[in-house]
């Protein structure tokens, strides 16, 4: 087997110019699957660590959005009274009522406008979401018309830098602060108190109310959260964990990229495995007389057969590694995208995960097996006789 995996990588390296255009041409097709794959992997990991497995979310029944969602001012106290919801240092529930609405606002340099997220938050909104952390400025002051904006909603967005100012729900908003929440959707949103958000939009009720699940919380403290929410009329209300419900706002956009990166490599594939053919087919006729001295000194079909196959296997390989490489290099790359589930614009990063490694090298190298396996078996077929007296 040494004496063939050797055979096969001298024939390579004497091809050079063939071999790094079919490695080229494979490297290109790994590398828009890898990426098509990382992108709807980073749209989901956004969504998904939006969520904290500790909180609970607490909607209207049968809304799949917070902005298709709506709890009564009379509901939210009730559900915040639920044993199963953990108590903060005050005593009292550990929960946040919370308002989300869509504004539209201008790019930074253009006159492009697209929808934000505009979130109202309570006092105890921070606590519930660690992973959010003030960066620049001060937090806004409840009661007043005071907001800070996500890192990527200040980057991209006009009005949204401290000491800027926004104009909606009829009345002027001052930027006071800049959060980080990490690689979360909520570094593109913009926060404020949701009293004065709820005043200015004429809403009377809030979206969710966000809660922290006590030590019980565990499947069996859901299922009695859930069953305590059933139990009062007043309550038509349903609760989900909160990384489950934003891990379902990125399923329809993470279903589209996925069927999206898997037809888009498919019909590139067929260049690829057919310059895998041609250039596996130019070797076996370059090498008639090569293949025929192997079998007149002992090796069998089978031999030359895994010869050739081993050789295309290494040409997929190749393209496959060297295609997940540029692929990687996509990992520092922030692109914003239309969220289809609540029309707001959303910031995520490639994400390349183990699992997209291996579909990458496996895709590559099933390019190469492919391309190769009908010229590996016609030099295999080749008759000795014949193949020795080739010119």
């Amino acid at each position: 087997m040494a004496s063939l995996f050797s055979y096969s990588l001298r024939n390579m390296l004497a091809r050079r110019l063939t071999t790094a255009l079919t490695v080229g041409g494979m490297a290109l097709v790994v590398f828009v699957f890898a990426a098509m794959l990382m992108l709807s992997e980073g749209l989901r990991t956004t969504l998904v660590l939006t969520g904290s497995p500790d909180n609970v979310v607490l909607l209207r029944q049968g809304a799949k959005t917070e902005m298709e969602s709506a709890v009564d001012r009379d509901q939210a106290p009730l559900a915040e009274s639920l044993p199963q919801v953990a108590r903060a240092a005050d005593g009292g529930p550990l929960a946040a009522r919370e308002l989300v609405v869509l504004i539209t606002l201008n790019k930074r340099g253009t006159t492009k406008p697209s929808n934000v997220v505009i979130r109202g938050i309570g006092p105890h909104s921070l606590e519930l979401r660690p992973q959010v952390k003030l960066k620049e400025g001060r937090m806004p002051r409840f009661g007043t018309s005071e907001i800070i904006a996500g890192e990527s909603i200040a980057r991209r967005f006009s009005g949204t830098g401290i000491g800027e100012s926004l104009r909606f729900g009829l009345r002027d908003w001052t930027v006071v602060g800049i959060f980080e929440a990490g690689a979360t959707g909520f570094s593109s949103e913009v926060w404020g108190d949701v009293d004065q958000l709820m005043a200015a939009f004429r809403r009377s009720s809030y979206s969710v109310v966000v809660a922290r699940m006590n030590e019980r919380g565990g499947a069996s403290g859901l299922d009695g959260l859930r069953s305590g929410l059933a139990a009062d009329p007043r309550l038509q209300l349903e609760g989900k964990r909160e990384t489950r419900f934003y891990e379902e706002q990125s399923e329809m956009m993470a279903k589209f990229l996925g069927v999206l990166g898997t037809m888009l490599p498919a019909i590139f594939s067929l260049g690829a495995i057919i310059g895998a053919m041609i250039t596996m087919h130019a070797a076996v006729a370059n090498r008639v007389r090569e293949i025929g001295t192997l079998r007149a000194i002992g090796f069998q079909r089978r031999d030359i057969l895994r010869a050739f196959l081993l050789e295309s296997l290494l040409l997929g390989g190749s393209g496959g590694g060297i295609g997940l490489l540029l692929a990687s290099t996509l990992q520092w790359v922030t692109i914003s995208t239309m969220n289809f589930q609540t029309f707001s614009e959303l910031a995520f990063s490639f994400t390349l995960s183990p699992r997209i490694a291996v579909w990458s090298l496996l895709f590559g190298t099933g390019m190469g097996c492919l391309g190769g396996i009908l010229p590996a078996i016609k030099a295999s077929r080749l008759v000795i006789v014949d193949a020795l007296r080739a010119a």
